[in-house]
């Protein structure tokens, strides 16, 4: 049966539909609130905030805002995809898991504290980013608080910031105040997720001062995450260097992408002394002189170990630090990849479901960009999908380098995924039926 369908696709500029707010404002505005102050964290640059405990308030805000909008208006509390109830799922496990962890309390402690907490804004963005508009905005307000984050980088390397020498004779330089990007690794993944959120916009912007503006928002991000020497973020800033000009060119943007190419062959005599020697070490990890690429092999061996020997329920969420020192000795360190965590703390069937919130969450917005540009070649919508399809990319990646399974990390970018899906659902496009 042909089901009736609006007159305009949903991805067109303006459409009734899609002025229609119907998650209401304060929700919205909350949810932007909560994003700015967990990437920023104001309260760490002044700690008299702290007390206030603001982003637990915007995201209550948010979360009430939504639910009594639903109550009056009506409409469903959630953005039922495939990725939401497979998340809701691993939340269960993780929690059905508790009774066998190795810590018990600190299992309950990180599911409450972060864990809980992660899941809830991945619930919000899905449902409350409903609009191209919101969508759009959201971008912008994860680019802006990109800014501080990267500064604060080069400033660190420029004035010789860094954490105090030890027995790895490692220079890094410190970290960002907030949680997210608190030591060099995170701060590099932070500015590598966001980044093709900004390209996004970059693309799809109009007026040469905000183009400029974008242009050099990206190489100061670029340029914080070689300073941080991570060698992960180094590999995830090259794969969306070369996603993101492989796309420009298939395209018909060519100049877009030569020039994105040139800056990055210019940029290479620029290195800092011995960072392209730290690099070569992801080749043969033997010749890391500080050890820590050695280290984290042999940790990766013990954890696989782990989880042939503890293949159901695993160590119990967050205790992989304890499983390791069982495996291979006391060293106290988490397993520094996101996939070998999930197997760790909760077995394969954690990791399984999290691969599967992963694969879907990608299927989904690669769907959507299709339905997209079978339309609009080069709508804005295309370009977004593009950013969050290279997001997806960059997290895959990285997560191999870093221990951030329950942090929100990838939750965010999958919650935009979900959100992409709600405008799908809520504008059909005209040709569709059955």
């Amino acid at each position: 049966m042909i089901t009736s369908q609006p007159s305009t696709p949903w991805w067109s500029p303006v459409t009734p539909a899609a002025t229609e707010q119907h998650g209401g404002s304060l929700p919205f505005a909350a949810l932007m609130t909560f994003l700015f102050i967990t990437v920023v964290s104001p309260q760490s640059w002044f700690p008299a905030l702290a007390s206030l405990r603001l982003a637990m308030l915007a995201a209550v805000v948010a979360a009430v805002g939504l639910l009594a909008d639903r109550l009056a208006h009506g409409g469903s509390v959630a953005a039922w995809t495939r990725e939401t109830w497979l998340a809701l799922g691993l939340f269960v496990w993780a929690v059905a898991t508790v009774p066998f962890s190795y810590w018990p309390g600190g299992s309950v402690s990180l599911i409450t504290d972060t864990y809980a907490k992660t899941l809830i804004v991945f619930w919000l963005l899905g449902i409350v980013v409903d609009t191209r508009e919101r969508f759009r905005f959201t971008l912008w307000m994860l680019t802006l608080t990109a800014i501080p984050i990267a500064v604060t980088a080069v400033h660190h390397f420029m004035t010789g910031e860094y954490f105090p020498p030890s027995a790895k004779n490692e220079q890094r330089i410190m970290g960002y105040l907030g949680p997210l990007a608190g030591n060099p690794n995170d701060l590099a993944l932070t500015l590598n997720l966001i980044l093709p959120f900004t390209l996004t916009l970059l693309f799809t912007s109009r007026g040469r001062a905000v183009r400029l503006f974008l242009v050099g928002i990206a190489l100061v991000d670029a340029m914080a995450v070689v300073m941080t020497w991570s060698r992960a973020g180094f590999v995830t800033l090259a794969t969306t260097l070369a996603l993101t000009c492989w796309r420009l060119a298939k395209r018909g943007r060519p100049g877009w992408a030569v020039a994105m190419l040139v800056l990055a062959l210019v940029a290479v005599p620029l290195f800092p002394a011995g960072y392209v020697d730290r690099l070569a070490t992801m080749r043969d990890i033997d010749d890391d002189p500080t050890h820590s690429a050695q280290t984290r092999w042999s940790d990766t061996i013990a954890a696989a170990e782990f989880v042939l020997a503890h293949p159901l329920a695993g160590a119990g969420a967050g205790q992989n630090i304890l499983a390791l020192n069982e495996q291979r000795g006391a060293k106290w360190k988490m397993v520094h990849n996101v996939y070998l965590e999930y197997a760790v703390d909760l077995g394969l069937p954690g990791l399984v479901l999290f691969l599967l919130i992963l694969y879907y969450n990608a299927a989904a917005v690669r769907r959507v960009r299709r339905l997209a540009a079978a339309a609009e070649p080069s709508g804005e919508i295309v370009f977004m999908a593009e950013g969050l399809q290279t997001s997806l990319v960059a997290f895959s990646l990285a997560g191999i380098f870093h221990p951030v399974a329950y942090h929100p990390y990838f939750y965010y970018i999958a919650g935009l995924g979900v959100a992409m899906q709600t405008m799908a659902q809520r504008w059909p496009d005209t040709t569709s039926g059955s």
